[in-house]
């Protein structure tokens, strides 16, 4: 299916696995979580009860690395029958921590494709997550300036978006999101009759994967590297 970005005016850009690493951090935390409980369940059990519990957790405490570290705890609680060492309480803390003070390692091409569509476009950030942690992460990456509108949402469901763009008065026909989560980025811009470009990231958490039904019939464009944006767009 062909798709028209000749009306395009505002472009939307998440942020964690679209312009810097993220989801690769919570991977290798994860990884140390599994060897920290290692006496009291397999890695597999281990993983999937921390899963359950994040899940669980996410009306309460939304998403980001904070979230994440308290739902290690409880899960340390559970799969330890509430035997766990205040030392491992510890290490599973500085876990979290270790999480909140890594670099901000951009995406291949990331500031070059900004600055390009910038002279264009008004850009905008659209991402998910912990407001501190994520205004500390934008700080670090160097590319607040590119941006007319930041917005850190609770969630990326239809809603938010369309309280977004009505809130910048933004029409959805003109409106082009870009983003690695099928869930979060695309669906529910296609949904309410915006634009949006799928860029894959090579690992991507559980919770945002979607079924083939629920892509089927989408008009959405997917590329391999934020660098193929320029040739569609300019």
């Amino acid at each position: 299916m062909e798709i028209n970005y000749q009306d395009i005016k505002v472009i939307g850009f998440d942020a964690d696995d679209t312009l810097w690493v993220n989801e690769t951090y919570f991977r290798e935390a994860e990884a140390e979580f599994c060897r920290l409980l290692s006496k009291y369940e397999t890695p597999n059990k281990i993983d999937q009860e921390l899963f359950k519990i994040e899940i669980d957790n996410l009306p309460l405490y939304g998403y980001g690395v904070k979230a994440f570290t308290l739902s290690m705890v409880e899960s340390a609680l559970q799969l330890s029958n509430y035997n766990i060492s205040t030392k491992t309480i510890d290490a599973i803390l500085n876990i979290g921590k270790n999480m909140l003070e890594k670099p901000v390692e951009l995406l291949d091409s990331v500031e070059n494709v900004l600055k390009s569509l910038s002279k264009k476009y008004k850009l905008i950030l659209a991402t998910k997550g912990d407001l501190l942690d994520q205004e500390r992460k934008l700080e670090k990456s160097g590319l607040t300036n590119y941006f007319h509108h930041i917005e850190v949402l609770s969630d990326k469901k239809e809603a938010n978006y369309s309280n977004l763009l009505n809130h910048l008065d933004i029409n959805p026909s003109q409106f082009l999101m870009i983003g690695n989560s099928l869930k979060s980025d695309v669906l529910p811009l296609v949904n309410i009759k915006a634009h949006a470009i799928h860029v894959p990231f090579h690992t991507t958490w559980a919770h945002e994967e979607v079924s083939e039904d629920e892509k089927n019939g989408k008009a959405y464009k997917t590329i391999n590297s934020l660098i193929d944006l320029l040739k569609i767009l300019e």
